[in-house]
C-alpha cells in the first residue's frame, strides 16, 4: 500500500501500478479500504486480532453444538 501511495503521488495511474505489482485493481481498492490509514504495525495487529476472533468464534460454535447434543441426550431424544 505504501509503495502504491508513493507512486500515485508521483503521477502513475492505479492500473499501471497494479499491473507492476501483480495485483488486480479490485484487490488494490479492497486493501486500500481495509488498510488505508493503518501503519504497518497496526495492520499486523489487526490481522492477529482477526485470526484470534475467528479461533474464538469456532470454539464457541463447537461448544454450542456440544451443549445441544448433551441437552438432546439428556431428554432421551436420540
Amino acid at each position: 500500500m505504501r509503495e502504491a501511495e508513493v507512486r500515485i503521488g508521483q503521477g502513475e495511474t492505479v492500473g499501471k501500478i497494479c499491473r507492476s505489482l501483480g495485483i488486480s485493481e479490485q484487490t488494490y481498492y479492497k486493501w486500500r479500504r481495509e488498510y488505508g490509514g493503518l501503519k504497518l504495525d497496526q495492520a499486523k495487529r489487526l490481522k492477529e486480532l482477526e485470526r484470534e476472533n475467528e479461533r474464538l468464534r469456532k470454539a464457541v460454535s463447537e461448544l454450542t453444538l456440544d451443549k445441544l447434543i448433551l441437552k438432546e441426550a439428556l431428554t432421551g431424544k436420540y
